[in-house]
């Protein structure tokens, strides 16, 4: 990861994270290798580093989402409420996954449903590819 990087993908978030993390408010003060070791040295959820891979919130807070997300889903299940709109989707910007959603009553019936979807994509991949 390069200093350049990090500028280029948003110099504000740079700046932002070398305040919080390192109390640095003038980052021109700094060497540039000095300024290049602390950039490298931010952590995976610093703005920085969101910034660079097109994520647009910390983990914690997706995987903390992704959870709310699973319990309304078992509440949905267990009292036949359509739960509200996905969390992680209205965080992330995504939308709805295509297709009907598929539960199945057993690891076997997953199992056996995986294996067939398998087949099929195995199936249609040799007639794609002649």
């Amino acid at each position: 990861m390069t200093l350049s990087a990090f500028v280029a993908s948003d110099r504000g978030a740079l700046v932002c994270d070398m305040a919080e993390t390192y109390g640095v408010l003038d980052m021109a003060a700094l060497p540039v290798p000095l300024l290049a070791t602390l950039a490298a040295g931010l952590g995976e959820d610093s703005r920085s580093r969101r910034a660079l891979s097109g994520t647009p919130v910390a983990a914690n807070t997706l995987l903390l989402a992704a959870i709310v997300d699973s319990l309304a889903g078992i509440l949905g299940a267990l009292t036949g409420v359509k739960p509200a709109a996905s969390v992680v989707q209205a965080l992330t910007g995504g939308s709805a996954p295509e297709g009907p959603l598929r539960t199945f009553d057993s690891g076997e019936d997953f199992f056996a449903a995986r294996e067939q979807i398998l087949k099929e994509a195995e199936h249609g991949s040799e007639h794609g590819a002649g």
